[in-house]
């Protein structure tokens, strides 16, 4: 399996979920946007509307580093919107545009885009000083995906916490494509 085949289409059936699972919050407690958005699992952790910008910055980063981009000004903003969502949530709208284009972004990617810089040294700091050396391989593997996951699971857990009705069905719709149709439950 290559980067490409294995980065893309699992972030953009997990960003799909996403905002399905943001349109199940507005249906549910559409008086309650502010609040879903600035909810949190810990005081120390993110809220809910920068779980959602973070994991759409972790696929968009991916993107741009594998294939050799340097990162558009878009991306900083993203990231930025994110570390203040706290205090400007946004809408559950404007959460799903970024999901949208970050689904646009991975759909523009030809069929083997993130494949030619595998062995590539990808150097990854952070604001804090800390870099971490990856191969392309590495990275994907080690970081971004992993990554990705924790706020996308984190955002998951938020909405349940705040009693948003999502489940295991929820979570993987992408998979009934491949569900036997005589083996679907009837109750």
């Amino acid at each position: 399996m290559n980067l490409t085949s294995l980065l893309v289409p699992t972030y953009t059936h997990m960003l799909k979920a996403l905002s399905g699972w943001l349109d199940k919050a507005k249906a549910q407690r559409p008086a309650d946007e502010t609040a879903l958005l600035t909810a949190q699992l810990a005081p120390d952790m993110f809220p809910l509307a920068t779980q959602i910008r973070l994991a759409c910055v972790q696929a968009q980063e991916a993107a741009y580093r594998l294939t050799g981009q340097p990162f558009p000004a878009s991306l900083e903003d993203l990231l930025n919107e994110g570390r203040n969502a706290g205090e400007h949530p946004g809408t559950i709208a404007t959460a799903q545009a970024r999901i949208a284009e970050t689904v646009a972004l991975l759909e523009a990617l030809g069929p083997d885009a993130l494949d030619s810089r595998a062995e590539t040294p990808v150097a990854h700091d952070l604001p804090n000083g800390m870099i971490f050396d990856f191969t392309a391989e590495q990275f994907a593997r080690d970081w971004t995906l992993s990554q990705f996951y924790f706020h996308l699971m984190t955002a998951y857990g938020i909405l349940r916490n705040q009693g948003v009705n999502v489940g295991k069905a929820d979570y993987i719709p992408h998979l009934f494509a491949n569900l036997r149709p005589e083996t679907m439950p009837t109750a």
